[in-house]
């Protein structure tokens, strides 16, 4: 292959958002052998979690997204917070928090870097199978969230059909169509 790592001569922090860092990088094209600066957002690794009932429906959750201000039908996710053992733990938290359902098993199905031209991060892919509702879900201040269950052809139909339009939910049910990684 003959592109190459571009090396890294400088870096600094611009901003700390809470969920994301903003950093100016500047690298040196191997090729050109000229400098270019760079904004990179660092941000937590994230998780995506499709939960399976027992009878065989999906979990979704539908929300408020500030970033396209729509309501926008998805998957359970969330950040990989510091005080987690793994991203599966991460699955199992935000699962439990965002619809008040606890799965049998989770394993790990698939992961894709979002955004790989600004961000740093990659977003898990988890399947939990046989969750059921044990709890009332406990959203934090900023979310308003509602859980709704659908047969997985239905799923289907909306993402084909632009209901869903989440690209990492459409990504995470890349994974569970193809049986994972």
């Amino acid at each position: 292959m003959s592109i190459k790592k571009w090396p890294r001569l400088g870096s600094k922090v611009e901003g700390d958002y809470r969920v994301f860092r903003l950093r100016e990088d500047v690298s040196r094209s191997p090729r050109t052998g000229r400098e270019h600066t760079f904004y990179v957002l660092d941000s937590a690794d994230w998780i995506n979690v499709i939960p399976i009932t027992p009878e065989g429906l999906v979990v979704l959750i539908r929300q408020y997204r500030h970033g396209t201000e729509e309501i926008t039908l998805e998957v359970p996710g969330g950040m990989v917070d510091a005080g987690d053992d793994s991203p599966q733990d991460s699955a199992a938290r935000e699962l439990l928090e965002e619809t008040g359902f606890a799965a049998q098993s989770i394993k790990q199905i698939g992961m894709v870097t979002p955004n790989p031209a600004i961000l740093n991060n990659v977003c898990y892919t988890f399947l939990a199978q046989d969750a059921r509702k044990v709890a009332e879900p406990q959203f934090d201040g900023s979310e308003d969230i509602e859980v709704e269950l659908f047969e997985p052809g239905a799923v289907q139909e909306m993402v084909a059909s632009g209901q869903i339009t989440h690209a990492l939910t459409i990504a995470a049910f890349y994974f569970y169509e193809h049986d994972g990684i």
